[in-house]
Parts: structure tokens; C-alpha cells; sequence
């Protein structure tokens, strides 16, 4: 599946169907795929942009192609069993442990979010399922690859997303375009500290000044106070590491109350086609996590698909990755010849897979190639760094919000 040009209009219908017992993997004529994923709650936003329109998109295009190819050049479809996790660890685990245990699905596809893919890892471990961690970023990867041997991670580590930024601005500052000063808030979860604590080792190692530094709880409302703060002592670069409920709403209160630094970064949620709707020209200029090469002919065969099946436009940063972890799972099962998960597993470790993002190695279960930060320029989220390849320049300084 290295092209996407014959994609028919329609969304993936799947209805779990009960079973007495389980069939031989070669005899089977359908492959039974669950999630458990955030329909409800904080990661409800990441969940439906990222993962949930591809696991569709991925699905439909399995379907329409007559299935899986399993041995004899026997053809499966996809049934799809889904759960709500409701944005909850608890919820999560239980969920997975029910799809495994009582739907006996043949794979379970991850939630969102660092939290959901840590607290449900030793349950795809202790039932031998593959795990494609996409949303996952942490400085623990290369302990869960140890850990976990059927964990697969296709985002880079908070340390990784860190440096991206710090690179940017290090390479600013010797352009002589700012002197240093940096302003750096956090949503106080995994995700937000790791890369908040990478961000601040990394910019005192540079000797930038670090003259405002601040935490807030998940969901929280109180942001005007942060962008008051923020905006007194005047900083050359705001850093916010947010999940996209907070990065909407610092984004809304910093147009709001004129905080307007020459570098704003915000994090997930700042690739999202949500945020250019909302904020229109005032997304010019905005960096934040991801970025893509839309150079790519892959990628604009992807983006029209995505549209026409799903209705919606992909994320500007692991949406095709999703996308290609999928791939790399389809053309492993094909290469296997029939649902064996151990054999599955150690076949995605071996060779190079054909993805949208370009040839794809998991020899040691990480892919970490993808882009760092990206910034809305004219009207694409557009990578900036690492600066190779497919990237394109800084706009410095962002242009002042327009009211």
C-alpha cells in the first residue's frame, strides 16, 4: 500500500461479531481489530484529529482491496471492536484487557497519549499484541523497547522534541536575530514535565536566560494569569508545552491581552487543521511540535485520501505517521502469511517497509526520523528542523496578531 490513488468514498463500518471459538489463523476470512480510545474526555481532542481518522481511513482501504492477504492468497476483512477509555488509565486497561480476553481480537491498536500507551504497555505485554505506540513521547523509549519486547514507538523522545526547539532558537540567536530571553510554561503531566525539564537543561546548557517558568494542571482554566506574568517581563521566545486544549486557550489569551514575542511555540494540538481554522492569519508564524515535507507526492496522495474518506483533514504531525505504523503492520501480516502476533512482531523488525513517510526500519522497534517543530507558513504547517531535507527556513519574527 505505497500509493493511495484508488481511494473510494465512504467511512470503515465495523460491527464485533460473536464467537464460539477461535478459528485457524490461515482458515479465517476476517482479522478482528479493537482499541479502547479517548471519545470522551481531555484527550477526546488529540484522540479524534490523529488516531481515530486513520485507523478508519486504514481500515476502508484494507476493505476495499478485498482484506488482508493471508496464505493461498486468501483475502480477510477487517472487523473493527472500539471502546471508549474516556481519557482514564483505569478505563484504558480495562477496556484492552477486554478485547483481548473476552472479543479475543487478533490486534489492539493503541490510545492516545503518552499516559494511556505507558499505563497500558504491560497489558500488551503480558498477552503478547503488538504495540504501535504513535502518540507516545518519552524519555523512557529506549527502557520500554528493553522492557516490552513486542513495543513499537514511532515518535522521538522528549529529550529529541526538546532540542528541536532550543536548536531553533540557538540558531536564531547566533544570526543575531534575539539575545535569549525565554519564557517556558507546562501542562504538569508526563508528557508536558519530561519535555519542559529536556526544554530547560537544554537552554541553560545553550546559556539562554530562562525568566519565567510555569506548570498548570491538565484542563486547567486559570491561563490569564500565565500570559499576564509572561507578558510583563517581556520575553524573545514563549515555550509552552500544552496538550490542545491549552494550547487553544494560551494561543485565545495571548492574541487576547497582546503577548506577542517574536517566537511563540506551542505544543500538540498546534499541528492540528483545527488551529488554522481558528485562528486563521494568526496562525502565521506559530511554531510548534511536528511539521511535514509537502513536497512529498506520498503525502499529498495521503491528504486527499484522508479528506475524502474520512471528511477531515490529517494533522501535521503523527497523523501520517499513523498512518505508515499501520502500513507497517499490514505488510508484516502479509509477509507472515497468516495471525501469528509473535512471528508478526519480529517480522516488523526486519527489512525496510514501504511507508508515506518514506522507508520506514524498526530493526530496534523506534522509528524517531519524523520532524521536530514545524510553523504555519502560508497557510501549511511546514517543518523547520531539523533543517535537512524537505525543511524550510524560520519566519522570524512571527507577524503581530491581527485583531
Amino acid at each position: 500500500m505505497s500509493t493511495l490513488s484508488n481511494v473510494i468514498k465512504g467511512t470503515a463500518a465495523a460491527v464485533a461479531l460473536a464467537m464460539a471459538g477461535a478459528m485457524p489463523a490461515v482458515a479465517q476470512d476476517t482479522v478482528r481489530i479493537g482499541y479502547a480510545i479517548s471519545k470522551t474526555g481531555p484527550y477526546a481532542g488529540g484522540a479524534s484529529v490523529t488516531l481515530i481518522p486513520n485507523y478508519e481511513l486504514w481500515v476502508h482501504q484494507v476493505n476495499e482491496a478485498g482484506g488482508l492477504k493471508l496464505a493461498d492468497g486468501k483475502r480477510a476483512k477487517i472487523e473493527v471492536i472500539e471502546y471508549d477509555d474516556r481519557s482514564n488509565s483505569e478505563e484504558a486497561v480495562r477496556a484492552i484487557e477486554r478485547l483481548i480476553n473476552q472479543d479475543e481480537v487478533d490486534f489492539v491498536l493503541p490510545p492516545w497519549g503518552t499516559a494511556l500507551s505507558l499505563a497500558t504497555g504491560p497489558i500488551f505485554d503480558r498477552y503478547g499484541y503488538p504495540q504501535l505506540s504513535v502518540t507516545s513521547v518519552s524519555d523512557r523509549i529506549p527502557q520500554l523497547v528493553e522492557r516490552w519486547p513486542n513495543a513499537f514507538y514511532f515518535s522521538s523522545t522528549s529529550a529529541a522534541y526538546a532540542d528541536g526547539i532550543v536548536d531553533v532558537l540557538t540558531d536564531l540567536r547566533e544570526k543575531g536575530e534575539i539575545e535569549g530571553r525565554v519564557a517556558m510554561v507546562n501542562v504538569a503531566d508526563q508528557f508536558g514535565i519530561e519535555l519542559a525539564n529536556a526544554a530547560a537543561k537544554g537552554l541553560e546548557a545553550a546559556n539562554f536566560d530562562i525568566v519565567y517558568r510555569q506548570s498548570y494542571p491538565p484542563g486547567s482554566q486559570d491561563m490569564q494569569t500565565i500570559i499576564n506574568e509572561v507578558r510583563r517581563l517581556e520575553p524573545e521566545a514563549f515555550l509552552a508545552f500544552s496538550y490542545p486544549p491549552d494550547t487553544i486557550a494560551l494561543t485565545d489569551l495571548a492574541i487576547q491581552f497582546d503577548l506577542n514575542p517574536p517566537v511563540f511555540y506551542t505544543a500538540v494540538g498546534t499541528a492540528f487543521p483545527l488551529y488554522k481554522d481558528r485562528f486563521g492569519e494568526n496562525a502565521e508564524g506559530v511554531m510548534g511540535t511536528g511539521g511535514l515535507d509537502f513536497d512529498s507526492e506520498a503525502m499529498q496522495e495521503y491528504f486527499a485520501a484522508h479528506k475524502e474518506v474520512t471528511g477531515k483533514e490529517p494533522d501535521r504531525w503523527l497523523s501520517p505517521v499513523t498512518y505508515a505504523s499501520l502500513q507497517v503492520l499490514q505488510q508484516a501480516i502479509e509477509k507472515v502469511g497468516k495471525i501469528d502476533r509473535e512471528a508478526i512482531a519480529k517480522a516488523m523488525t526486519e527489512g525496510t517497509y514501504d511507508t508515506i513517510v518514506g522507508p520506514m526500519n524498526l530493526a530496534n522497534r523506534h522509528y524517531d526520523q519524523g520532524w521536530l517543530v514545524g510553523q504555519w507558513q502560508d497557510g501549511e504547517f511546514k517543518a523547520v528542523g531539523p533543517q535537512r531535507d524537505g525543511a524550510v527556513d524560520v519566519v522570524f519574527p512571527k507577524p503581530d496578531w491581527k485583531k
